[in-house]
């Protein structure tokens, strides 16, 4: 048996995480209107919220794109020819079996390098792949890919994943941004792999982010009770309301957390008091739907040749799969 090893190259430490927090939470709450990157809603208890929203009858992005990949991954490892997966904001790395299987299906793997904010997180994902998968080579990296998409390994033929539909928590300036940076990390033999929430009827769309149980409302409030506990803020949660728009203009669905009266609040750590009006909202999370053909303009924009769409004849979720042109 060939041995399987774990590598780690962090460029984002605890205490630049903390900064950025400390910056977020400072800008955010002093704009207007107030806002806080999405981020920040990953805590224990926000990842454990999020996994009981995959579950929900209602939320139907998690089950989607994971059926597409059950049935096209061997399409995807086909056409990319890859023999490293690189997985951008690889989480728990649940979807990453279904690729490698597939990849290995084709030919050797050589190595999986899975990149996200949180090095102990990616620790314990990495230790159950290397369990699994005699001869894998895990190559972690520890940042945040508006900053570090330049640090991955840059080894052999990759196919880089950006799944989720996390994409559209980008505004489509930042995400011009990204596409542009993710353009400049790839090489010619490189494939991308993105995957997207499509439009579809807005009943559905806000029904999928304002569940009837209210698991969704609990994980949208966690967001406040992690500013209380990194930063020394007395935000009442149950004093904010949970809201779910759809914005028509923008094709994507917003959360907010809605102020029930006025109230102020201090972040002791940012020596930092804040007033909120009645009814007044809180900014916490759009998640962009797209058209096939809309995320087909983008990728062109940034110099990607589309290699495939799967999903779009069902008209919930795409995979789509591209290569740098030129």
């Amino acid at each position: 048996m060939t041995e399987s090893t774990l590598t780690v190259d962090v460029f984002l430490t605890s205490a630049q995480l903390r900064r950025a927090l400390e910056d977020d939470v400072r800008v955010g709450l002093t704009s207007s209107p107030k806002a806080i990157p999405p981020l920040w809603f990953y805590d224990e208890t926000g990842s454990r919220l999020f996994e009981d929203i995959t579950r929900l009858p209602e939320y139907y992005p998690t089950r989607a794109e994971r059926r597409l990949l059950t049935e096209h991954a061997p399409d995807i490892a086909r056409l990319a020819g890859a023999d490293t997966l690189v997985e951008l904001g690889a989480g728990a790395c649940d979807k990453t079996r279904l690729l490698l299987d597939a990849m290995r299906a084709e030919g050797p793997v050589h190595r999986y390098v899975p990149f996200d904010v949180s090095d102990e997180f990616l620790r314990q994902a990495a230790q159950g792949l290397l369990e699994e998968y005699d001869g894998l080579r895990v190559h972690a990296v520890v940042g945040d890919f508006r900053q570090h998409l330049g640090r991955i390994p840059t080894d052999g033929r990759r196919l880089v994943a950006f799944l989720g539909g996390t994409i559209g928590n980008l505004v489509p300036r930042e995400r011009a941004r990204f596409l542009d940076q993710l353009r400049r990390t790839v090489g010619p033999d490189d494939h991308v792999l993105i995957g997207v929430d499509l439009v579809k009827p807005r009943d559905r769309i806000v029904a999928a982010y304002d569940d009837r149980q209210g698991v969704t409302a609990a994980f949208n409030r966690n967001v406040l009770n992690v500013i209380n506990n990194e930063l020394g803020a007395d935000f009442v949660p149950s004093s904010f309301a949970h809201v779910a728009l759809w914005n028509e203009a923008e094709q994507w669905i917003e959360m907010r957390l809605r102020s029930a009266g006025h109230q102020r609040v201090h972040v002791r750590e940012l020596d930092l008091e804040v007033e909120f009006s009645a009814g007044e909202d809180l900014l916490t999370e759009i998640s962009a739907k797209f058209t096939p053909e809309g995320l087909a303009a983008e990728l062109v924009d940034a110099g990607f040749s589309p290699d495939a769409t799967w999903g779009a004849e069902r008209g919930e979720f795409a995979l789509s799969l591209a290569h740098p042109a030129g």
